[in-house]
């Protein structure tokens, strides 16, 4: 039997298929099929050959809901909020990320001012009902709503995370008189901040319509090949769930492809002894960081769509593996800016035209060119043969778009764009290690993706980070293969003040974790019919008078007075972590945060067997490469056939079907038992 993972990037749409009696892997790339995505998920299942009759489960990673949210192509959605609420999409918040920053823009609401309508409700912040729910109102706003002619429609009132049943109440009445998706804001989050919780359950409202019809179009598909199985999708949070379950819920799938590859990261790092690591993906059009510390990805409720130096971006209250992107990857586009300055990204090629060495017709030059250019990727060819590259329409490209405006050489131009794009991608560690407080020499860089492997050497010198792993996974296909290495999870946040320091405090926080398990393992017997699930406590904490939070760790079982004091301390070293302080002040939770997981069976990774050639057997090829302002002579080795205990001393390339590894002069190459690439400096 077998387990599929798909994956959809950005100029690529992989496929990955796991063989529990044979422990074979089979893995297809195609291209992206940015007009409607389901096509390019059809042609990998083509390609792959499996029998989908023999397919055990299929996990989906998605850029639907990103890509529809950035791109403003969403349903148009009618909002039903409580009386003297309507602006709050508008108002926002009254602070500023950069209060210093005059080109700081407040993002547009997705829903205009004529389709937000006011009932007249009003729940307290501790729950109580001041005013009934006006039922009237609730009928007239939702027949008001059709005649506009809207597709979705989002009922969101004041405080429901501490009391939903005035928004429960309203749903009811709006689906006797409409079939159209709704979306009740208690049920997307129960954590507090009314602009925030309301502007997460606009975009489910948003990108509902069209995430529920691409998957129903999927699911089809899926059974015309013979699949009798549920289907699941990846959630940003780390862990997947049914489909069904992402049809109501789409926004917890905002990073369902990326977040993949972090959880691969982790299985390899287990295996292989890391305990801390850096997981880098550099792909077609962005490159992902994220720091895991001690095999436990960050998970946080703080994200935000579009966010930039200039924009607060769209608040998204969902959990999400904490990562950082950057418009950086293999077909990203190099530009001279208006004062004559050599750019890369973020706008890229992607899948159509794409880099011009693709021979699709683009004219732009890419990192892809300036690879094919210099010698960094093979010169004829991508993904082992299946893909012609046409190296003179990178150079073409190259010299007068770059090389001409500056009077130097191609080559010297090339590597230009390389320098940047590395530059791009240690700014993407730099984010989610240094300016986190974390030293990135403490820490081993997983780099994966087309572009990962390319950009980890000079990163690695950079930033003085002493061993790179590049999975024996082909590294353009592991987010898909990271998929296969999930648990199927689910999370659970409310929001509830309390003052660890006053009496009876810790029977309130016990009440709380024992309504949520209640809960979790109702949802899970509801969507599995399964009861072994396992659970895990974390509570967003601060200093009293505090804005922000810090998660930490809750123990199970029942915590009494001392369990308390013990909580209060890894706070305290949390914080000062995070902050580098900490203050004698009482210290409040103010969201419980609740984990569900149900272990899958996983597969394992097999040793492989010592070499019986000799490593001159894996050369290819020798390759002029420009590098570093030089031009090298480098041997090119198979990946295929590299063994375990192979040494290959830089300058050299490893080249992968899917991606390409480059050995500076100062590092070597060695391969471990299960057949990853460690790059070591100090070669």
């Amino acid at each position: 039997m077998y387990r599929v993972g798909i994956d959809i990037g950005g100029a690529f749409t992989d496929l990955v298929a796991y063989d529990d009696e044979t422990g074979d892997f089979v893995w297809v790339k195609d291209e992206t099929t940015p007009h409607d995505p389901s096509i390019g998920v059809l042609n990998t299942v083509s390609k792959s050959k499996v029998d989908f009759s023999k397919v055990l489960s299929i996990i989906h990673g998605q850029t639907l809901v990103i890509n529809t949210i950035i791109e403003r192509k969403g349903a148009k959605v009618g909002l039903i909020t409580t009386k003297g609420y309507r602006d709050v999409l508008e108002l926002q918040r009254s602070n500023r990320r950069d209060m210093y920053n005059f080109r700081y823009k407040k993002p547009q609401s997705l829903i205009p001012r004529h389709l937000r309508l006011e009932v007249d409700e009003r729940i307290m912040s501790d729950g109580t009902i001041l005013r009934p729910l006006n039922e009237k109102d609730v009928e007239k706003a939702t027949q008001k709503l059709l005649e506009e002619g809207v597709e979705s429609i989002c009922i969101s009132f004041i405080n429901s995370y501490a009391n939903p049943s005035h928004e429960i109440r309203a749903g009811e009445i709006a689906r006797k008189i409409t079939k159209l998706p709704i979306t009740l804001g208690h049920e997307i989050t129960r954590e507090w901040r009314e602009y925030e919780r309301t502007a997460t359950a606009v975009l489910n409202a948003y990108v509902k319509p069209k995430l529920e019809k691409y998957l129903d179009k999927l699911e089809k598909e899926f059974i015309k090949q013979g699949f009798s199985r549920k289907p699941f999708v990846m959630l940003s949070s780390g862990g997947m769930a049914s489909f069904d379950f992402a049809k109501d819920y789409p926004i917890y799938t905002i990073e369902s492809g990326p977040v993949a590859g972090v959880i691969g990261g982790v299985y390899i790092a287990k295996l292989v002894g890391e305990k801390n690591v850096i997981i880098l993906d550099g792909g077609s059009t962005t490159t992902k960081a994220s720091l895991v510390e001690d095999l436990t990805p960050r998970v946080h409720t703080e994200y935000y769509v579009e966010r930039t130096r200039f924009t607060a971006g769209y608040p998204v209250r969902v959990p999400v593996v904490d990562t950082f992107e950057i418009g950086n990857g293999g077909t990203s586009i190099a530009w001279i800016d208006e004062i004559g300055n050599l750019r890369v990204g973020p706008k890229a090629a992607g899948a159509y035209p794409g880099p011009a060495c693709y021979g699709k017709g683009g004219r732009e030059p890419t990192v892809t060119d300036a690879y094919a250019v210099n010698g960094l990727i093979n010169p004829e060819y991508l993904l082992g043969g299946a893909m012609k590259i046409y190296r003179d329409l990178a150079v073409k490209t190259i010299k007068e778009k770059i090389a001409d405006h500056y009077n130097i050489s191609i080559e010297e131009a090339a590597e230009g764009v390389i320098k940047l794009a590395n530059e791009n991608a240690a700014y993407a560690i730099r984010v989610v290690s240094v300016q986190r407080g974390y030293d990135p020499r403490d820490f081993t860089l997983i780099a994966h993706g087309g572009s990962g492997p390319m950009f980890a050497p000079f990163i690695s010198e950079e930033l003085e980070i002493k061993k790179i792993i590049v999975p024996v996974i082909p590294p353009g296909v592991f987010s898909a293969w990271g998929m296969l290495t999930t648990d199927i999870r689910h999370d659970l946040v409310v929001t509830e003040v309390i003052r660890l320091d006053k009496e009876n405090a810790s029977k309130r926080v016990n009440e709380i974790y024992r309504s949520l398990e209640e809960k979790m393992l109702g949802i899970f017997k509801e969507e599995l019919g399964v009861t072994e699930v396992i659970l895990q406590r974390y509570a967003d904490m601060r200093y009293y008078g505090q804005e922000h939070t810090v998660k930490v760790p809750i123990p199970s079982g029942r915590i009494n007075d001392e369990e308390v004091k013990k909580i209060i301390e890894r706070f305290h070293e949390y914080h000062e972590r995070e902050y580098a302080f900490r203050l004698d002040s009482p210290v409040e939770i103010v969201n419980f945060h609740l984990v569900g997981e149900y272990r899958v069976k996983k597969f394992e990774l097999k040793e492989l067997n010592n070499a019986v050639g000799s490593l001159d057997d894996a050369v290819m090829q020798e390759r002029r490469i420009y590098v570093n302002g030089e031009e090298l002579k480098v041997p090119v080795y198979n990946k295929q056939r590299l063994s375990p205990r192979f040494r290959i001393e830089g300058p050299a390339i490893i080249e992968d079907p899917t991606s390409t590894i480059l050995v500076l002069a100062s590092q070597k190459a060695i391969v471990d038992k299960y057949g990853n690439v460690n790059v070591l400096r100090g070669g």
